[in-house]
């Protein structure tokens, strides 16, 4: 399915943009009020980001892909940034104490948001540029 190909890219792309820039003051906002910081927005593209990372596990996306190695580091390149922005949601409005699985987390992926965000614009660039290559 060549819509989910297409969101792949979008959603890696933003999710790596998203991840890369953090909450920094170079984040454009538009003149509506509506800014790429703010936590729902970033909430929600990490929901689309599982979604799409499950979605392209689970089907083909060009008619030559192969099952599930085809699409594989845009699938979990998509799946770990969204994850992280939804980790990062929850850590934020929770008023829970955290647990040692929650530091477990905390350090293995949000310390290296940065590089996960690099992987989903590399994985997102490459998956444009070579929609058939294998892994890709």
């Amino acid at each position: 399915m060549l819509q989910i190909y297409l969101l792949s890219i979008v959603i890696n792309a933003l999710a790596g943009y998203l991840l890369i820039s953090g909450g920094s003051e170079g984040v454009p906002e538009f003149k509506s009020g509506f800014s790429l910081r703010d936590e729902t927005f970033r909430f929600i593209v990490g929901i689309l980001g599982v979604i799409t990372g499950l979605f392209k596990l689970l089907l083909l996306s060009t008619p030559d892909d192969l099952p599930v190695i085809g699409d594989l580091i845009p699938a979990l390149t998509g799946f770990l940034s969204g994850f992280i922005m939804i980790f990062e949601y929850y850590r934020n409005r929770t008023t829970m104490e955290s647990t040692e699985q929650t530091e477990k987390i905390d350090r293995l992926l949000i310390q290296n948001k940065k590089i996960i965000g690099i992987a989903a614009l590399l994985a997102a660039a490459l998956h444009f540029i070579f929609p058939g290559a294998l892994l890709l």
